[in-house]
């Protein structure tokens, strides 16, 4: 592990140091603080000519001063001579425009692939994006992990009876569909409809959840609204207990808000891929660690060994 080399920026500290004590190395000193104007500035303080090196960095909100750190730090360390750069995106920002699903709209995650290889990347490091197909954005190596293990591992626990899991829409069929598997467990899907970006309306529920403890399943918690959505129509329903599994807390807005008033929604799970501040912590949220996966991700792509059993 001489060769091995990690460093992060300011988007998630705490997470980069767990997967650092996970691996039993230090993390890498670096300075990525601002200029008077608010220009990034980094400088690499450690030797890394010929090194194996891998920057922890989510481009969650603030997405553009993230993704910017992110994409400096890659060309200090590029133009320093490290062997080869992995970005550890634990959270891929941007993905949501993935298509163009409308006249004269980006696709900004293709935009921000061409950015990351065009900085100096070699190897993207990545867990539950929005989008399977973002991986053919990039033309340098993607590693794709999902945290559905995580979160089986804490439902396994609770030994929920009468347990079905539910897609919140058509887009995450496939990730409910691998947590059904895991827990054996019947499958829901909530066909919904979007009226705006941010506003999504529930309108027929595909599956039997009458009676029975429901998990919603998803990639993304933005504002709360398709979650909250979703709540009351299985509510409506009959389904018992509801609890959620989402990976990504961004919780924007006024999502804190929703929850506390959705007296529903027995618990929110989400991963520590971004961080949550004081102002979102909350009493139904509870949050599990993705270090150890991330960790052993890095440890396999460094040994050179192979890392598709973790894609499971």
């Amino acid at each position: 592990m001489d060769k091995l080399a990690i460093f992060s920026g300011n988007a998630n500290l705490v997470l980069a140091k767990d997967i650092c004590k996970d691996l039993k190395v230090k993390l890498q000193d670096a300075l990525v603080g601002r200029f008077s104007e608010g220009e990034i500035r980094v400088k690499i303080n450690e030797n890394v000519r010929g090194k194996d090196v891998f920057i922890v960095q989510p481009t969650c909100p603030p997405s553009n001063d993230n993704l910017m750190e992110l994409l400096i730090m890659i060309d200090a360390l590029r133009r320093a001579s490290a062997q080869r750069i992995t970005a550890v995106i634990p959270y891929f920002g941007y993905a949501r425009q993935d298509r163009k699903d409308q006249p004269r709209v980006p696709i900004t995650a293709k935009l921000v692939a061409n950015l990351l290889t065009i900085a100096g990347a070699n190897r993207i490091l990545t867990m539950d994006l929005h989008a399977g197909q973002i991986q053919g954005f990039f033309d340098i190596p993607v590693d794709h992990l999902f945290s559905v293990g995580v979160f089986v591992d804490y439902f396994s626990k609770m030994n929920i009876k009468d347990l079905v899991v539910v897609s919140p829409d058509v887009g995450s069929i496939k990730m409910a569909r691998a947590y059904a598997k895991r827990v054996s467990s019947g499958l829901a899907i909530i066909d919904k409809r979007r009226v705006s970006p941010e506003k999504a309306e529930a309108v027929h529920i595909m599956g039997e959840v009458e009676g029975k403890n429901v998990i919603i399943i998803d990639d993304l918690i933005a504002t709360g609204s398709s979650l909250i959505e979703a709540v009351e129509a299985l509510k409506k329903a009959g389904a018992r207990a509801i609890y959620a599994a989402i990976a990504h807390g961004i919780l924007s807005g006024p999502a804190i808000q929703r929850i506390d008033q959705c007296k529903d929604l027995e618990k929110l799970l989400v991963s520590d891929s971004v961080p949550l501040s004081g102002d979102k912590q909350h009493a139904k949220i509870q949050v599990l660690s993705v270090a150890s996966l991330l960790a052993e991700a890095i440890k396999r792509i460094h040994n050179e060994e192979s890392v598709s059993c973790l894609f499971d």
